[in-house]
C-alpha cells in the first residue's frame, strides 16, 4: 500500500511540471480556448431561451454572432476615437514632454555620468537607442499572434454555442464521475463565471467612464484614451488597477503644474478605483470570488508566467474553476478550503 502511494506521489511531481511545459508550448490553442468557454458560458442563457422559444440552434448562434459584432463595431468605434483624439493634439504637449523629462533625466544622466550631444532632443536621443527592426518586428508579431488567436477563439465559441464541443459532458467523464454531481457543478461553474464576467464588465465600464471623466474634469489630454486603458487594464486583477492610476498620474505630471491639482486628481483617480474596485465589485461578485489576497497574487504571476496578459486576465475565473472542482472530492476540499481562508479561519478556531 505505501509503494503504491509512493509511485502515486511520483507520478504525480513527474506530470504536473509535464503540463504545464504543455500549457506554455501550446498556449497559442489553450489561451483562444479558454477565452472561447467564457464567452459561450456568458450566451448559453440566450441560445436555452431561443430553444424554448422553438428557434433553430444556427438561427440562435447567428444572432449571438450579430451580438459580438455590435459589441466589436462598439470598440472599434470607441479606439478609433481614442486615435483621433491623440492625433489631434497640441503641438505643445511634446515640448512639455521634453521639458519634464528633462528636469528628470538630465540630474540622473549627470549621476551616473551618461554622455549627451547638448541641445539635442531628449526624447529622439533614447529612442535611437532602440532597435527599429526588433521593434518592428515583435510588434508585428503581436498584431499577427492576436489577430490569429482572435479567430480560433471565435472558432471555438461557436464549437461550444453549437455544442459540438460539449464542455459539461467533457467535465463528466474526465474530472465529475457521477452525472447527477457533474449537472450541478457545471451549472455553478456557468452560473460563477457568468456573475464574473458580468460584474467585472461593468465595474470595468464604469471605472473607464470615471477615468475619463476625472481627465476632462481636470483638463487632462486624451481622457478618452485613458478610460479605454483604465478599462482594460482592471480585467487585470489587484494590480491592473494600481498600474492604471500611476500610469495616469504621471502622464497628469506633464501637464498639471500645480502641485495641489495634480494631487487632488490622483485623489479623484484613487477614489474611482478603491469606489468600484473595493466596494461595489465585492459586494456584486459574491462569496464564490472571496479568494484570498495570496492566492491571487500567486495565480497572477503563475498564469501571466504561462500565457501572459491573457493569463493575468483569466486568472480569477480559472482559479473559481479549481476551487469549485477542488471542493467535490473530500482529499483536495482542504486546498479549496486555503484557497479562500477558509482553512486559516477553521485553524484558529481549533485552537
Amino acid at each position: 500500500m505505501n509503494e503504491r502511494r509512493t509511485t502515486n506521489i511520483l507520478l504525480l511531481i513527474i506530470t504536473i511540471p509535464v503540463i504545464f511545459y504543455v500549457l506554455k508550448l501550446l498556449s497559442f490553442i489553450f489561451i483562444p480556448l479558454v477565452f472561447s468557454m467564457f464567452i459561450a458560458l456568458l450566451f448559453w442563457p440566450l441560445v436555452r431561451w431561443l430553444k424554448k422559444k422553438n428557434v433553430p440552434n444556427t438561427i440562435s448562434v447567428l444572432i449571438v454572432l450579430i451580438v459580438i459584432g455590435v459589441f466589436i463595431k462598439l470598440s472599434v468605434e470607441v479606439i478609433q476615437l481614442s486615435s483621433k483624439e491623440i492625433l489631434a493634439s497640441e503641438n505643445n504637449l511634446i515640448e512639455k514632454v521634453e521639458s519634464k523629462l528633462e528636469g528628470l533625466i538630465i540630474p540622473l544622466e549627470s549621476y551616473f555620468g551618461i554622455e549627451r550631444v547638448e541641445g539635442r532632443s531628449i526624447t529622439l536621443h533614447y529612442l535611437r537607442q532602440l532597435d527599429a527592426r526588433k521593434t518592428f518586428g515583435s510588434t508585428f508579431d503581436l498584431v499577427s499572434k492576436t489577430v490569429s488567436m482572435t479567430l480560433m477563439t471565435f472558432f471555438f465559441a461557436i464549437l461550444f454555442l453549437t455544442e459540438s464541443l460539449n464542455f459539461q459532458k467533457l467535465l463528466n467523464k474526465t474530472v465529475i464521475y457521477q452525472k447527477f454531481s457533474s449537472v450541478k457543478v457545471f451549472m455553478r461553474i456557468e452560473r460563477d463565471l457568468i456573475t464574473f464576467i458580468k460584474v467585472k464588465f461593468f465595474i470595468s465600464f464604469f471605472t473607464g467612464l470615471g477615468f475619463t471623466l476625472s481627465c476632462y474634469f481636470f483638463d487632462v489630454s486624451f481622457p478618452v484614451f485613458w478610460g479605454l486603458f483604465a478599462f482594460v487594464l482592471n480585467f487585470v486583477q489587484t494590480i491592473g488597477s494600481v498600474i492604471s492610476v500611476v500610469v495616469v498620474s504621471l502622464f497628469a505630471l506633464v501637464e498639471l503644474d500645480t502641485t495641489g491639482t495634480l494631487l487632488f486628481f490622483i485623489l479623484a483617480l484613487t477614489a474611482v478605483q478603491l469606489v468600484m474596485g473595493g466596494i461595489l465589485e465585492p459586494i456584486f461578485m459574491g462569496k464564490s470570488f472571496s479568494i484570498n489576497v495570496i492566492t491571487i497574487l500567486v495565480m497572477l504571476m503563475f498564469w501571466g508566467f504561462l500565457w501572459g496578459i491573457p493569463g493575468m486576465i483569466m486568472c480569477i475565473p480559472i482559479t473559481v474553476f479549481l476551487k469549485i472542482i477542488l471542493e467535490q472530492f473530500p482529499k483536495t476540499k482542504a486546498i479549496a478550503d486555503l484557497m479562500t481562508g477558509q482553512e486559516l479561519i477553521h485553524l484558529k478556531d481549533k485552537k
